[in-house]
Protein backbone atom coordinates (compact mmCIF):
# COMPACT_ATOMS: atom_id res chain seq x y z
CA UNK A 1 0.00 0.00 0.00
CA UNK A 2 1.63 3.36 -0.98
CA UNK A 3 2.63 5.44 1.64
CA UNK A 4 -0.49 8.35 3.11
CA UNK A 5 0.67 11.63 1.09
CA UNK A 6 1.96 14.07 3.41
CA UNK A 7 -0.35 17.73 3.56
CA UNK A 8 1.40 20.98 5.54
CA UNK A 9 -1.15 22.96 6.93
CA UNK A 10 0.64 25.94 7.52
CA UNK A 11 -1.55 28.21 9.80
CA UNK A 12 -1.46 29.49 13.56
CA UNK A 13 -3.37 27.10 15.93
CA UNK A 14 -3.20 30.24 18.19
CA UNK A 15 -5.33 32.44 16.27
CA UNK A 16 -9.19 31.51 16.27
CA UNK A 17 -9.97 31.99 12.50
CA UNK A 18 -6.56 29.44 11.54
CA UNK A 19 -7.51 27.13 14.09
CA UNK A 20 -11.57 27.01 12.30
CA UNK A 21 -9.71 26.25 9.25
CA UNK A 22 -7.28 23.50 10.45
CA UNK A 23 -10.44 22.23 11.50
CA UNK A 24 -11.88 21.80 8.19
CA UNK A 25 -9.00 20.67 6.73
CA UNK A 26 -9.14 17.58 8.73
CA UNK A 27 -12.43 17.13 8.31
CA UNK A 28 -12.02 16.22 4.48
CA UNK A 29 -9.23 14.40 5.16
CA UNK A 30 -10.93 12.22 7.97
CA UNK A 31 -14.02 11.97 4.81
CA UNK A 32 -12.24 11.85 1.80
CA UNK A 33 -8.45 11.02 1.60
CA UNK A 34 -5.29 9.16 3.93
CA UNK A 35 -3.40 12.16 4.14
CA UNK A 36 -1.03 12.41 6.66
CA UNK A 37 -1.47 16.18 7.83
CA UNK A 38 1.53 18.12 9.06
CA UNK A 39 0.16 20.64 11.53
CA UNK A 40 2.52 22.74 13.99
CA UNK A 41 1.41 25.38 16.37
CA UNK A 42 3.99 27.42 15.57
CA UNK A 43 3.70 28.22 12.05
CA UNK A 44 7.06 30.04 11.25
CA UNK A 45 9.36 28.47 14.21
CA UNK A 46 8.11 24.68 12.78
CA UNK A 47 8.13 25.25 9.60
CA UNK A 48 9.36 22.38 7.56
CA UNK A 49 12.82 22.71 5.82
CA UNK A 50 11.15 22.92 2.48
CA UNK A 51 13.85 22.06 0.63
CA UNK A 52 14.25 19.16 1.78
CA UNK A 53 10.92 18.78 2.67
CA UNK A 54 9.08 15.33 1.23
CA UNK A 55 5.52 16.26 1.05
CA UNK A 56 3.09 16.43 -1.87
CA UNK A 57 1.00 19.52 -1.11
CA UNK A 58 0.69 22.55 1.19
CA UNK A 59 -2.44 24.92 2.74
CA UNK A 60 -0.84 28.39 4.06
CA UNK A 61 -2.24 31.61 5.02
CA UNK A 62 -0.80 34.13 2.89
CA UNK A 63 -1.41 37.25 5.76
CA UNK A 64 1.64 36.53 6.98
CA UNK A 65 4.80 37.27 4.53
CA UNK A 66 7.39 34.98 5.80
CA UNK A 67 4.94 31.78 5.10
CA UNK A 68 4.43 33.30 1.89
CA UNK A 69 7.94 33.82 1.03
CA UNK A 70 9.32 30.76 2.44
CA UNK A 71 6.42 28.39 0.34
CA UNK A 72 6.61 31.00 -2.92
CA UNK A 73 7.82 28.87 -6.16
CA UNK A 74 7.41 25.43 -4.76
CA UNK A 75 6.74 23.10 -7.57
CA UNK A 76 4.38 21.02 -5.06
CA UNK A 77 0.78 22.14 -5.10
CA UNK A 78 0.01 25.50 -2.79
CA UNK A 79 -3.11 26.26 -1.79
CA UNK A 80 -3.60 29.69 -0.14
CA UNK A 81 -6.55 31.05 2.65
CA UNK A 82 -6.40 34.41 4.60
CA UNK A 83 -8.73 37.58 4.97
CA UNK A 84 -8.51 38.43 1.43
CA UNK A 85 -5.35 40.09 1.73
CA UNK A 86 -1.75 39.80 2.83
CA UNK A 87 0.47 38.58 0.95
CA UNK A 88 -1.32 36.03 -1.84
CA UNK A 89 0.29 37.30 -5.71
CA UNK A 90 -2.91 36.23 -8.28
CA UNK A 91 -0.47 36.18 -11.04
CA UNK A 92 0.99 32.88 -9.32
CA UNK A 93 -1.83 30.87 -10.05
CA UNK A 94 -2.36 29.48 -6.60
CA UNK A 95 -5.79 29.32 -5.66
CA UNK A 96 -6.90 31.49 -2.34
CA UNK A 97 -9.92 30.85 -0.81
CA UNK A 98 -11.45 33.93 1.85
CA UNK A 99 -14.83 34.31 3.31
CA UNK A 100 -16.85 37.38 1.83
CA UNK A 101 -15.85 40.14 4.16
CA UNK A 102 -18.90 42.78 2.64
CA UNK A 103 -21.71 39.66 3.37
CA UNK A 104 -20.98 39.27 7.09
CA UNK A 105 -20.81 43.25 7.51
CA UNK A 106 -24.27 43.17 5.78
CA UNK A 107 -25.10 40.33 8.04
CA UNK A 108 -24.01 42.33 11.18
CA UNK A 109 -26.27 45.20 10.42
CA UNK A 110 -29.43 43.58 9.48
CA UNK A 111 -29.13 41.94 12.68
CA UNK A 112 -28.61 44.67 14.53
CA UNK A 113 -30.67 46.73 13.29
CA UNK A 114 -33.66 43.54 13.20
CA UNK A 115 -32.74 44.40 17.22
CA UNK A 116 -34.64 47.98 16.62
CA UNK A 117 -31.67 50.27 16.81
CA UNK A 118 -31.86 54.05 15.90
CA UNK A 119 -27.77 54.38 15.94
CA UNK A 120 -25.01 51.71 14.92
CA UNK A 121 -21.45 51.47 15.38
CA UNK A 122 -18.46 49.24 13.69
CA UNK A 123 -15.14 48.81 15.85
CA UNK A 124 -12.59 47.62 13.34
CA UNK A 125 -8.40 47.28 13.89
CA UNK A 126 -5.49 49.98 12.73
CA UNK A 127 -4.68 49.78 8.82
CA UNK A 128 -2.31 47.07 8.34
CA UNK A 129 -1.57 45.17 5.16
CA UNK A 130 -3.62 42.49 6.12
CA UNK A 131 -6.44 44.04 7.77
CA UNK A 132 -7.97 45.26 4.86
CA UNK A 133 -11.19 42.45 5.52
CA UNK A 134 -12.17 44.42 8.93
CA UNK A 135 -12.46 47.86 6.42
CA UNK A 136 -14.53 45.90 4.12
CA UNK A 137 -16.53 44.70 6.94
CA UNK A 138 -16.86 48.17 8.05
CA UNK A 139 -17.74 49.27 4.55
CA UNK A 140 -20.44 47.06 3.52
CA UNK A 141 -21.89 47.67 7.27
CA UNK A 142 -22.10 51.38 7.11
CA UNK A 143 -23.64 51.45 3.85
CA UNK A 144 -26.79 48.91 5.15
CA UNK A 145 -27.29 50.94 8.09
CA UNK A 146 -26.89 54.25 5.66
CA UNK A 147 -29.60 52.58 3.00
CA UNK A 148 -32.11 52.63 5.81
CA UNK A 149 -30.74 56.36 7.29
CA UNK A 150 -29.33 55.55 10.32
CA UNK A 151 -25.94 56.99 11.69
CA UNK A 152 -23.39 54.81 11.95
CA UNK A 153 -20.59 55.38 13.89
CA UNK A 154 -16.83 53.87 12.98
CA UNK A 155 -13.78 53.17 14.95
CA UNK A 156 -10.64 52.12 14.37
CA UNK A 157 -7.93 53.54 17.05
CA UNK A 158 -4.30 53.23 16.95
CA UNK A 159 -4.17 49.86 19.08
CA UNK A 160 -5.34 46.51 18.26
CA UNK A 161 -2.75 44.67 19.95
CA UNK A 162 -4.01 43.53 23.64
CA UNK A 163 -0.08 43.57 24.39
CA UNK A 164 -0.76 47.26 24.53
CA UNK A 165 -4.05 46.59 26.39
CA UNK A 166 -3.82 50.13 28.99
CA UNK A 167 -3.83 52.16 25.89
CA UNK A 168 -6.46 50.17 23.85
CA UNK A 169 -8.69 50.26 26.41
CA UNK A 170 -8.24 54.23 27.21
CA UNK A 171 -9.01 54.91 23.56
CA UNK A 172 -12.46 52.60 23.33
CA UNK A 173 -13.44 54.02 26.22
CA UNK A 174 -12.97 57.87 24.98
CA UNK A 175 -15.08 56.43 21.37
CA UNK A 176 -17.90 54.36 23.80
CA UNK A 177 -18.56 57.67 26.51
CA UNK A 178 -19.27 59.71 23.47
CA UNK A 179 -21.47 57.63 21.37
CA UNK A 180 -25.10 58.35 21.84
CA UNK A 181 -27.19 55.33 23.74
CA UNK A 182 -28.53 52.55 23.16
CA UNK A 183 -26.32 51.28 20.50
CA UNK A 184 -25.92 48.60 18.03
CA UNK A 185 -22.32 47.67 18.11
CA UNK A 186 -20.39 45.26 15.51
CA UNK A 187 -16.89 44.18 15.87
CA UNK A 188 -14.78 43.11 12.80
CA UNK A 189 -13.95 39.78 15.06
CA UNK A 190 -14.32 38.31 18.36
CA UNK A 191 -11.73 39.29 19.73
CA UNK A 192 -12.07 43.15 19.15
CA UNK A 193 -15.07 42.21 20.13
CA UNK A 194 -14.26 41.28 23.41
CA UNK A 195 -12.06 44.59 23.84
CA UNK A 196 -15.57 46.17 23.67
CA UNK A 197 -17.05 44.00 25.88
CA UNK A 198 -14.45 44.96 28.31
CA UNK A 199 -14.72 49.18 27.52
CA UNK A 200 -18.16 48.74 27.95
CA UNK A 201 -17.59 46.66 31.59
CA UNK A 202 -15.55 49.92 32.71
CA UNK A 203 -17.67 52.23 31.97
CA UNK A 204 -20.50 50.84 33.41
CA UNK A 205 -22.36 50.24 30.19
CA UNK A 206 -25.10 47.21 30.49
CA UNK A 207 -24.70 44.98 27.35
CA UNK A 208 -27.07 44.41 25.53
CA UNK A 209 -29.56 46.74 26.69
CA UNK A 210 -26.84 49.91 26.65
CA UNK A 211 -24.48 48.90 24.25
CA UNK A 212 -25.44 45.73 22.27
CA UNK A 213 -22.40 43.85 20.71
CA UNK A 214 -21.85 41.46 18.24
CA UNK A 215 -18.61 39.77 16.96
CA UNK A 216 -17.34 37.41 13.79
CA UNK A 217 -16.15 33.88 14.13
CA UNK A 218 -17.69 32.37 16.33
CA UNK A 219 -14.94 30.97 18.31
CA UNK A 220 -17.06 29.02 21.57
CA UNK A 221 -14.09 29.39 23.52
CA UNK A 222 -14.50 33.09 23.47
CA UNK A 223 -18.77 33.50 23.09
CA UNK A 224 -19.10 31.19 25.49
CA UNK A 225 -16.78 32.60 28.40
CA UNK A 226 -17.59 36.73 27.77
CA UNK A 227 -20.19 37.91 30.49
CA UNK A 228 -22.63 37.84 28.53
CA UNK A 229 -21.98 35.46 25.91
CA UNK A 230 -21.38 36.70 22.92
CA UNK A 231 -23.24 37.03 19.54
CA UNK A 232 -21.15 36.19 16.61
CA UNK A 233 -21.51 35.78 12.91
CA UNK A 234 -20.43 32.59 11.81
CA UNK A 235 -17.85 33.29 8.87
CA UNK A 236 -17.71 29.81 7.47
CA UNK A 237 -14.08 29.65 8.66
CA UNK A 238 -14.44 25.33 8.57
CA UNK A 239 -16.14 25.69 5.32
CA UNK A 240 -13.03 27.61 3.99
CA UNK A 241 -10.58 24.68 5.45
CA UNK A 242 -12.27 21.89 3.67
CA UNK A 243 -12.96 23.69 0.24
CA UNK A 244 -9.27 24.50 0.58
CA UNK A 245 -8.11 20.88 1.48
CA UNK A 246 -10.99 19.51 -1.56
CA UNK A 247 -8.98 22.38 -4.19
CA UNK A 248 -5.73 20.72 -3.21
CA UNK A 249 -7.00 17.31 -3.48
CA UNK A 250 -7.49 17.69 -6.97
CA UNK A 251 -4.15 20.17 -7.46
CA UNK A 252 -2.26 16.82 -6.53
CA UNK A 253 -4.50 14.23 -8.39
CA UNK A 254 -3.50 16.50 -11.24
CA UNK A 255 -0.20 17.21 -10.39
CA UNK A 256 2.54 16.44 -12.92
CA UNK A 257 4.96 14.53 -10.48
CA UNK A 258 3.08 12.27 -8.03
CA UNK A 259 5.71 11.69 -5.99
CA UNK A 260 5.35 15.39 -4.88
CA UNK A 261 7.82 18.34 -5.56
CA UNK A 262 10.34 16.95 -2.68
CA UNK A 263 10.51 21.09 -2.20
CA UNK A 264 12.18 22.13 -5.13
CA UNK A 265 12.14 25.04 -6.26
CA UNK A 266 10.13 26.18 -9.43
CA UNK A 267 6.23 27.26 -10.31
CA UNK A 268 3.65 25.99 -7.94
CA UNK A 269 2.34 23.35 -9.46
CA UNK A 270 -1.63 23.84 -9.73
CA UNK A 271 -4.72 22.91 -12.62
CA UNK A 272 -5.38 25.43 -15.47
CA UNK A 273 -8.90 25.30 -14.87
CA UNK A 274 -8.54 26.20 -11.16
CA UNK A 275 -9.89 29.37 -9.77
CA UNK A 276 -7.51 31.85 -8.37
CA UNK A 277 -9.73 32.98 -5.94
CA UNK A 278 -12.75 31.43 -4.21
CA UNK A 279 -14.92 33.49 -1.66
CA UNK A 280 -17.41 31.60 1.13
CA UNK A 281 -20.21 32.92 1.83
CA UNK A 282 -21.01 33.31 5.58
CA UNK A 283 -23.42 30.81 7.44
CA UNK A 284 -25.52 33.30 9.52
CA UNK A 285 -25.41 35.11 13.18
CA UNK A 286 -25.36 32.53 16.02
CA UNK A 287 -27.52 34.72 18.32
CA UNK A 288 -26.41 35.20 22.21
CA UNK A 289 -27.59 37.17 24.99
CA UNK A 290 -24.89 40.19 23.87
CA UNK A 291 -27.97 41.46 21.61
CA UNK A 292 -30.81 39.58 22.98
CA UNK A 293 -32.70 43.08 23.31
CA UNK A 294 -35.18 44.62 21.14
CA UNK A 295 -34.21 48.60 21.40
CA UNK A 296 -37.49 50.87 20.33
CA UNK A 297 -39.31 53.28 22.44
CA UNK A 298 -42.13 52.32 20.55
CA UNK A 299 -44.19 50.04 22.22
CA UNK A 300 -46.02 48.76 19.19
CA UNK A 301 -43.01 48.09 16.96
CA UNK A 302 -41.73 46.40 19.94
CA UNK A 303 -44.55 44.20 20.53
CA UNK A 304 -44.84 42.90 17.02
CA UNK A 305 -40.81 42.22 16.86
CA UNK A 306 -41.26 40.41 20.34
CA UNK A 307 -44.51 38.73 18.64
CA UNK A 308 -42.23 37.35 15.40
CA UNK A 309 -39.42 36.79 17.47
CA UNK A 310 -41.30 34.63 20.03
CA UNK A 311 -43.12 32.19 16.87
CA UNK A 312 -40.89 32.98 14.09
CA UNK A 313 -42.92 30.06 12.24
CA UNK A 314 -45.78 31.47 12.79
CA UNK A 315 -46.94 34.60 10.32
CA UNK A 316 -47.50 37.67 12.70
CA UNK A 317 -51.07 38.44 13.24
CA UNK A 318 -50.50 42.00 12.11
CA UNK A 319 -54.28 43.47 11.83
CA UNK A 320 -54.67 41.89 15.59
CA UNK A 321 -52.18 43.90 16.62
CA UNK A 322 -52.38 47.47 15.06
CA UNK A 323 -56.26 46.79 16.57
CA UNK A 324 -54.93 46.60 20.07
CA UNK A 325 -52.74 49.50 19.53
CA UNK A 326 -55.48 51.30 18.23
CA UNK A 327 -54.16 52.19 15.58
CA UNK A 328 -54.48 51.40 11.29
CA UNK A 329 -52.17 48.27 9.64
CA UNK A 330 -50.88 50.78 7.30
CA UNK A 331 -49.62 52.98 10.28
CA UNK A 332 -48.39 49.98 12.32
CA UNK A 333 -46.56 48.45 9.15
CA UNK A 334 -45.07 52.41 8.25
CA UNK A 335 -43.70 52.17 12.25
CA UNK A 336 -42.15 49.17 11.64
CA UNK A 337 -40.34 50.02 8.56
CA UNK A 338 -39.20 52.85 10.27
CA UNK A 339 -37.97 51.41 13.05
CA UNK A 340 -36.54 48.26 11.61
CA UNK A 341 -35.35 49.23 8.06
CA UNK A 342 -37.34 46.23 6.76
CA UNK A 343 -41.08 45.60 6.55
CA UNK A 344 -43.10 43.20 8.65
CA UNK A 345 -43.00 40.45 5.77
CA UNK A 346 -39.44 40.83 5.69
CA UNK A 347 -38.62 40.51 9.03
CA UNK A 348 -40.96 37.30 9.53
CA UNK A 349 -39.31 35.59 5.89
CA UNK A 350 -35.72 36.96 7.70
CA UNK A 351 -36.43 34.92 10.77
CA UNK A 352 -38.22 31.87 9.42
CA UNK A 353 -35.67 31.17 7.42
CA UNK A 354 -33.11 31.94 10.20
CA UNK A 355 -35.24 29.50 12.77
CA UNK A 356 -35.78 26.67 9.82
CA UNK A 357 -31.90 26.69 8.62
CA UNK A 358 -30.88 26.32 12.15
CA UNK A 359 -32.68 23.24 12.85
CA UNK A 360 -31.61 21.68 9.44
CA UNK A 361 -28.41 22.28 9.65
CA UNK A 362 -27.54 21.83 13.84
CA UNK A 363 -29.75 18.61 13.85
CA UNK A 364 -30.09 15.53 12.21
CA UNK A 365 -33.95 15.81 12.61
CA UNK A 366 -35.98 14.37 9.66
CA UNK A 367 -37.01 16.72 7.33
CA UNK A 368 -40.33 15.88 7.95
CA UNK A 369 -40.04 16.44 11.60
CA UNK A 370 -38.52 19.96 10.50
CA UNK A 371 -40.82 21.05 8.65
CA UNK A 372 -43.91 20.28 10.93
CA UNK A 373 -42.22 22.10 13.82
CA UNK A 374 -41.26 25.00 11.72
CA UNK A 375 -44.89 25.10 10.62
CA UNK A 376 -44.71 24.39 7.09
CA UNK A 377 -47.92 21.54 5.51
CA UNK A 378 -45.09 19.00 4.22
CA UNK A 379 -41.31 18.76 3.44
CA UNK A 380 -42.23 20.46 -0.16
CA UNK A 381 -43.49 23.94 0.80
CA UNK A 382 -40.10 24.20 3.17
CA UNK A 383 -37.85 22.48 0.14
CA UNK A 384 -39.63 25.62 -1.99
CA UNK A 385 -38.96 27.95 0.74
CA UNK A 386 -35.36 26.93 1.25
CA UNK A 387 -34.93 27.03 -2.16
CA UNK A 388 -36.28 30.02 -3.12
CA UNK A 389 -34.60 32.09 -0.35
CA UNK A 390 -30.72 30.16 -0.49
CA UNK A 391 -30.68 28.52 -3.85
CA UNK A 392 -30.34 25.25 -2.47
CA UNK A 393 -32.53 22.25 -0.84
CA UNK A 394 -33.04 21.73 2.30
CA UNK A 395 -30.85 18.35 2.18
CA UNK A 396 -28.35 19.88 -0.08
CA UNK A 397 -28.05 23.10 2.85
CA UNK A 398 -27.56 20.16 5.32
CA UNK A 399 -24.75 18.70 3.50
CA UNK A 400 -22.76 21.48 2.95
CA UNK A 401 -23.38 23.64 6.35
CA UNK A 402 -22.60 20.29 8.24
CA UNK A 403 -19.32 20.63 6.73
CA UNK A 404 -18.39 23.23 8.56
Amino acid sequence: MPDAPLVAVILDAARPYDRLIIAGVAQFAREKTHWSLYVEEDPLQKLPDLTRWHGQGIIANFDDRRVATAISGLDVPVVGVGGGYGWHDAASGIPYIYTDNAAIGRLGAEHLLACGFETLAFCGYPRTTTSGWSEERAAAFAAACHRVKRPCHTFTGRHGNARRWADLQGELIRWLAQLPKPLGLMACNDLRARHVLEACRTLGLRVPHDVAVLGVDNDEMICELTDPTLSSIDQAARRIGYEAAATLDCLMQSAPHPAGGRGRRGRSARSPASPPRIVVPPIGVVPRASTDTLATSDPLVFETLHAIRRTPWRRPAVEALAAAGGISRTSLESRFKAAVGRSIHEEYIRLRLAATRRLITGSDLPLKTVANRTGFPSVQYMTTFIRRHTGLTPARLRAIEKRG
